[in-house]
């Protein structure tokens, strides 16, 4: 198949990460890239060498030879220049998290059409310890689902030279903190390894602040959370418990699992080696037995490697990238649930 021509609108950090990637990629062809700040364009260049370069997205999204882009570039923004790109018949692989709400997600379903679109949540789904925990669970080999598990807590380090990005806790430019930073890839991983198959349906939550003694260590006029605690129960009975904290007075931690009516695994979204599953069978006779999960060479599920290769097979494949936009329509609704709780102080419903 002919390599899909792309441009990535957005060439930081993330935006980089992008570059680099379709740089070597021969499913991918480098065609034009974008940032409205001049040094990251001129360190694109240098690096990268896009045919193309641009100052905005218009002017990229008009040339006629990027059949997909990739928007690397704070949330606020992501929405607009997304139903831009799709008005000019371009695929569309959108960096976490999504959107600012569920009403810009509802937004791009409607714009899409037939285009391909996706959302880089999924990042941490393409190793090969989470295509064997995918495999399992969605076979049935933990039986009925009861919980699912997620607590990452990570501690204050020492006070920074310079303070953290001012995008990262400013809830008007990022649309949250550490929950869509981080929290959207514990979802997206979380739903992903069990088939999607959960249907979220209550949310009781709550969120903090930094606490007061690390000020310091963020931005000024940082106002998003850096603490967050949820119970989602699904329509099936399945409970979701998800905690996530950063500059945190604790140590650092971090437990993944999953349980149900037959068995357990116990993993680590971080963490590729199928070794590093703990596998739980239970029988009648011998109870509860932990061994690591089996390994396969023919495991199911996706093999691209990365969210942006993943978005160019699916382009080839005619289908939807692995989180195409109604998964990152229920990681969205989940998100906004939690914050819509945490405010009011009471459970709130997802609708279907």
């Amino acid at each position: 198949m002919d390599p899909v021509k792309l441009g990535v609108i957005g060439c930081g950090v993330i935006g980089s990460r992008h570059l680099s990637i379709a740089s070597e990629s021969e499913n991918i062809e480098l065609v034009a890239a974008a940032d409205l700040v001049d040094s990251y364009r001129e360190r694109a260049a240098e690096r990268f060498n896009p045919p193309n370069m641009y100052t905005n997205d218009v002017d990229l999204l008009d040339n006629e030879e990027v059949e997909a882009v990739v928007l690397a570039f704070p949330t606020q923004f992501r929405t607009e220049v997304a139903l831009r790109a799709f008005e000019r018949g371009k695929h569309v692989l959108i960096e976490k998290p999504i959107a600012m709400n569920v009403d810009e997600v509802n937004q791009l379903i409607a714009a899409r059409g037939d285009l391909v679109s996706g959302c880089c949540s999924s990042r941490n789904r393409f190793n090969k310890a989470a295509r064997l925990a995918t495999e399992l669970i969605t076979s049935g080999g933990l039986g009925d689902l009861r919980t699912v598990h997620c607590r990452a807590i990570r501690g204050c380090g020492k006070e920074p030279d310079s303070p953290r990005p001012a995008w990262r806790l400013i809830k008007a430019l990022n649309g949250g903190g550490i929950l869509v930073n981080w929290g959207c890839y514990d979802i997206d991983f979380l739903l992903g390894i069990t088939g999607w198959k959960l249907k979220p349906k209550t949310v009781f939550a709550q969120t903090w602040t930094v606490p007061s003694v690390f000020t310091s260590h963020i931005a000024p006029g940082s106002d998003a959370e850096t603490h967050y605690n949820a119970l989602v129960r699904c329509e099936d009975g399945t409970v979701i418990t998800l905690e996530r904290g950063e500059f945190m007075a604790a140590n650092s931690n971090s437990n993944w699992e999953i349980i149900g009516s037959e068995g357990a695994l116990k993993l680590n979204m971080g963490n590729g080696n199928p070794a590093s599953i703990q596998h739980t069978q239970t029988t009648t006779t011998d109870g509860a037995s932990t061994d690591a999960l089996a390994d396969s060479d023919d495991t199911e599920g996706p093999h691209y490697g990365d969210p942006t290769t993943d978005f160019a097979a699916a382009i080839q494949e005619n289908r939807q990238p692995i989180t195409g936009l109604e998964q990152a329509l229920v990681v969205q609704q989940i998100t906004d649930a939690i914050y819509a709780s945490a405010e009011s102080g009471t459970a709130v419903d997802i609708e279907a």
